[in-house]
């Protein structure tokens, strides 16, 4: 995908080959090298986004990423993707593919790497033959399941780099090779030869000793780790895909006075269309004909259906609730606001910097030193005239002491077990990278409809006049309600039905466009709606009325009016209600040390009055916002400094959920928003939100000590290893040890508790 503007291009391109987040620091290093270029590289999104001058080509950019050890292309366009779905090449079957080789070497591995690792550990299982027959189950592990950590860790050695597939690969290349020489050459291959349990220190020229449960056990561990990993990296366009799923599919156009069904796509500026009640806009248009309520929530937000007529604007995708329209197309295909929402999500994720993982980190540093340690240990016994044997079994000792068995464990586990806890409390965490988020975030922007409110109309409160019942006015003006098809008179209804029980059948109804409905209930001529639509028959509120009218108006609720016989009898408030948790949610995350902040497309008034309910102030209430505006409001801040994580629910949040540190998406908002957050809180509820994030920085805090003591123990018996002095037994028994306390530390996490309990 490339668009040029003057003086530049911009290309968006295809990475295949990362294994971690430093081989995406890697690329964008070298393509920046390049004059005139700016790239920034995503790991997450396998994507990086390249600006250049014009003496530059994007075949140049694509060598350049090839000559790095990567692949690199430009996506298909939309349209191939839709015919590949068609041809059931979609997605998910390009998903299924990318995924199967990793899937394939896992289980390869794991099924051969358990019964390596129970006959080394298990003096009982030493059988006669034992080390032949684990070194006929290690040798596909080491060669075959674990062939991507060694062209990883080959790409990486060619420019002069070391991560954690550098260590992998040469631990368990030496622990194979050295126990290959010890079967072959040395005497661990005799008939009877067992690994007994012996704890002593001593000096060995090593001719006895196999470490295949080495090479094996790691290659499986991380291997796992890997596949978990990847299967949700491949989830990361998912967003984009949930929001240009949201539009509508076919159109029903009016050419000639004749109805026509058509796709979408062929859609053209100019045309007309009928949208009925009940059915999505197919794209941005100009009201010609009819008036109805449309529901925009889904996009802006707003809680309240907005009233249209001829000459009003409508948006694609939003939803008819009321009327019949016929609707003029002004934009269509990239230009419409729906699909300016996709870019402004994608644009969001592929500027979103992807977190180094914390082994790389370490890797980075403990690789160079490990070879350097282990280089000059071999120095160092053959100049002392040690004999080659014994000088190359210290150099591979230390190699395999530092080979991380209990590394391969010390993240998969704290996020398997984090996870798991999490999602049994309702909060669904996405991947290792998002937990180094949540220690940083100082500042939580919280979208109102559908967050913090139950993001439903819902009748909060009825004034009457002296001498009127309030059961009288359900009654009489939720029987009437029931009959629309509008949002608010569907929220009187179902409040009236929940306090009176059954409401009875009115007669002569009639919908009056943009005023309310009028029709005889028991007898009764009732008006409910607007207060115009009583001035029109000569009525007007009493003063007690007038003011619980203007009371609420200034709340930002609705208010309605509600006649009958000739009287005004009542004033009804309904609303998007506040849910019962919010302020106790908003309490806890101020306890975290988060400043809340209130972000939504209402007017002001109501946005003011949500935030003073949920005890937020009034400083950090940002009302009557657009989608764009959003993602600003999240960059503006993370100018200025903040580590800012933002909760939502809408498609609406999706791009600034996908642009902030933290995407924090409400379980039961759209597809759209769920996937473009880093933590899913399935409840909906936003005191899960608090209770999310205190978990993710738990489980961080876990796979930081396990990260610690997976080193710590391998890094106490190096200088043991390069003195000659270590006994396989240590060896084993340190990364054994190591690897215990990992998985035991990891499962305290199951023991997490939500604030509430």
């Amino acid at each position: 995908m490339t668009t040029t503007t003057p003086g530049a291009a911009e290309v968006e391109l295809a990475i295949g080959g990362m294994t971690c987040a430093s081989c995406a620091a890697r690329i964008e290093k070298k393509l920046n090298r390049l004059d005139g270029v700016e790239a920034t590289v995503n790991y997450a999104t396998e994507k990086a986004k390249v600006t250049f001058r014009e003496d530059v080509t994007v075949s140049d950019l694509i060598a350049t990423v090839e000559a790095t050890g990567y692949t690199a292309r430009e996506p298909r366009p939309e349209t191939a993707r839709s015919d590949d779905s068609a041809s059931g090449e979609g997605p998910a079957q390009e998903e299924s593919d990318e995924l199967r080789p990793l899937r394939q070497r896992l289980t390869a591995a794991v099924a051969l790497a358990v019964p390596v690792i129970a006959m080394a550990m298990v003096p009982a299982l030493q059988f006669e033959y034992w080390q032949w027959l684990s070194l006929t189950l290690a040798a596909p592990v080491v060669t075959y399941a674990a062939w991507p950590f060694h062209k990883a860790a080959w790409t990486n050695a060619k420019h002069g780099a070391a991560t954690m597939d550098t260590l992998i690969s040469v631990g368990t290349s030496a622990a194979f090779l050295w126990s290959l020489w010890a079967l072959f050459f040395g005497t661990a291959g005799t008939p009877g030869m067992t690994h007994p349990f012996e704890l002593t220190i001593a000096r060995t020229d090593g001719a006895g000793n196999i470490y295949l449960e080495a090479a094996a056990g790691v290659t499986a561990f991380i291997l796992a780790g890997r596949y978990f990993e990847a299967r949700s990296k491949r989830k990361a366009g998912a967003a984009l895909k949930a929001l240009l799923e949201l539009g509508a599919k076919e159109v029903t156009v009016v050419r000639g006075g004749r109805e026509e069904l058509i796709p979408v796509g062929e859609l053209k500026v100019g045309d007309r269309f009928l949208v009925r009640p009940g059915e999505k806009i197919a794209t941005d248009g100009v009201v010609v004909e009819g008036s109805s309520a449309v529901d925009a929530s889904m996009l802006t937000g707003e809680s309240v259906p907005v009233e249209v007529g001829t000459g009003d604007a409508v948006t694609g995708a939003t939803l008819n609730a009321g009327g019949r329209l016929v609707v003029e197309a002004t934009r269509v295909g990239a230009d419409t606001q729906l699909a300016r929402m996709a870019k402004l999500v994608e644009d969001a994720q592929n500027g979103k910097a992807a977190a180094q993982r914390l082994a790389d980190r370490i890797s980075a540093v403990f690789v160079p030193v490990v070879i350097a340690l282990a280089l000059g240990t071999l120095g160092f016994w053959l100049g002392n005239g040690a004999g080659l044997t014994a000088a190359f079994t210290a150099a591979v000792a230390v190699l395999i002491i530092a080979c991380p068995c209990a590394l391969g464990l010390a993240t998969p586990t704290a996020l398997m077990v984090g996870t798991g806890r999490g999602a049994q409390l309702g909060i669904l965490i996405k991947g290792p990278e998002v937990l180094e988020t949540t220690r940083k975030v100082d500042t939580i922007i919280l979208d109102k409809t559908g967050t913090v409110t139950t993001g439903k109309m819902t009748l909060l409160a009825v004034h009457t006049a002296d001498g009127t019942g309030e059961d009288d006015v359900l009654r009489l003006a939720g029987a009437l309600e029931h009959s629309s098809e509008h949002p608010i008179a569907q929220a009187v209804a179902s409040g009236a039905a929940a306090r009176v029980g059954t409401l009875p059948a009115p007669e002569d109804f009639a919908n009056i466009a943009g005023l309310g409905v009028q029709g005889i209930v028991e007898g009764h001529a009732v008006l409910v709606g607007r207060e115009k639509l009583l001035d029109e028959w000569a009525m007007s509120l009493p003063e007690e009325l007038r003011r619980a009218k203007a009371e609420a108006e200034a709340a930002g609720r609705t208010a309605i009016a509600v006649a009958w016989d000739g009287e005004a009898r009542a004033v009804l408030e309904v609303a998007d209600a506040v849910k019962e948790t919010s302020p106790e949610a908003i309490e806890r995350l101020r306890g975290l040390g988060l400043t809340p902040i209130l972000l939504t497309g209402d007017n002001k008034a109501v946005a003011e009055a949500v935030a003073a309910e949920v005890g937020i102030a009034p400083e950090h209430v940002i009302a009557e916002v657009m989608p764009q505006d959003k993602v600003d409001v999240v960059k503006r801040l993370q100018d200025e400094g903040r580590s800012v994580a933002m909760v939502g629910d809408g498609v609406n949040d999706a791009a600034a959920l996908a642009q902030a540190d933290l995407g924090l998406a409400m379980g039961t908002g759209t597809d759209a928003a769920i996937e473009a957050g880093d933590l899913t809180l399935v409840r909906g509820d936003l005191r899960a939100a608090a209770d999310a994030i205190r978990l993710s920085r738990k489980t961080l805090g876990t796979i930081k000590s396990n990260l610690f003591w997976a080193f710590a123990y391998n890094v106490a018996a190096l200088p043991l290893a390069a003195a000659g002095l270590l006994n396989p037994m240590i060896a084993g028994a340190a990364m054994a040890f190591s690897s215990v306390f990992v998985v035991g530390n990891s499962l305290r996490l199951r023991g997490f508790q939500p604030a509430d309990r």
